[in-house]
């Protein structure tokens, strides 16, 4: 492991963030470049947030039996898929589309796009641990057992999942939008 792996970095490393100290995020919604499209991106992130987060409280009321099994297999059904679809689809955007146009825009923060590239790699293989978890629980919930190791795997692959997707996608924002409001590249804006 090397200190950009997305288990183990606290942050990009400090020359990737070159541009957030000239656009730090406190100031991008008052930016006049700050876009429907940065705008619509930040939303993204903020609904995988939520949707995490939604999970997250309906395992612990499982577990903590303030929600029944069934009602609870069928949220994470519903919100599991959700997530993973729309997760999957932002990442092939991002890696087949936008990405390859932003390096371009300022060759000093390519590196930081890798790492992106690579936590990319790495949260679809959390995300197969994710299906597979909720998967086993959703079918010992259908059959009518009462699976505790199940719900505790699933609890624990949320915790797992909640870490890295947060790392990752603050780490994202703080290198896409400022190139994004520093740039404000036509066709992208």
């Amino acid at each position: 492991m090397t200190a950009t792996d997305l288990a183990t970095r606290d942050a990009l490393p400090d020359a990737l963030r070159v541009l957030l100290e000239q656009y730090p995020r406190d100031a991008w919604e008052a930016d006049p470049n700050f876009s429907g499209l940065i705008r619509f991106w930040l939303d993204r992130h903020l609904m995988f947030r939520r949707l995490l987060g939604s999970m997250q409280e309906d395992m612990r009321n499982r577990l903590d039996d303030r929600l029944d099994a069934k009602n609870h297999a069928a949220r994470l059904s519903r919100y599991g898929g959700m997530f993973l679809n729309e997760l999957h689809g932002h990442h092939s955007i991002e890696d087949h589309h936008y990405f390859p146009q932003l390096i371009s825009l300022d060759n000093r923060l390519s590196r930081g796009f890798d790492i992106l590239d690579r936590d990319h790699h790495a949260i679809d293989g959390h995300l197969n641990d994710f299906a597979t978890a909720a998967n086993a629980l959703i079918q010992a919930t259908v059959a009518g057992q009462a699976d505790k190791d199940a719900a505790a795997a699933m609890e624990k692959v949320l915790e797992t999942s909640e870490r890295f997707l947060n790392r990752h996608l603050e780490d994202e924002e703080d290198l896409v939008v400022p190139i994004l409001l520093k740039y404000a590249p036509a066709g992208l804006v």
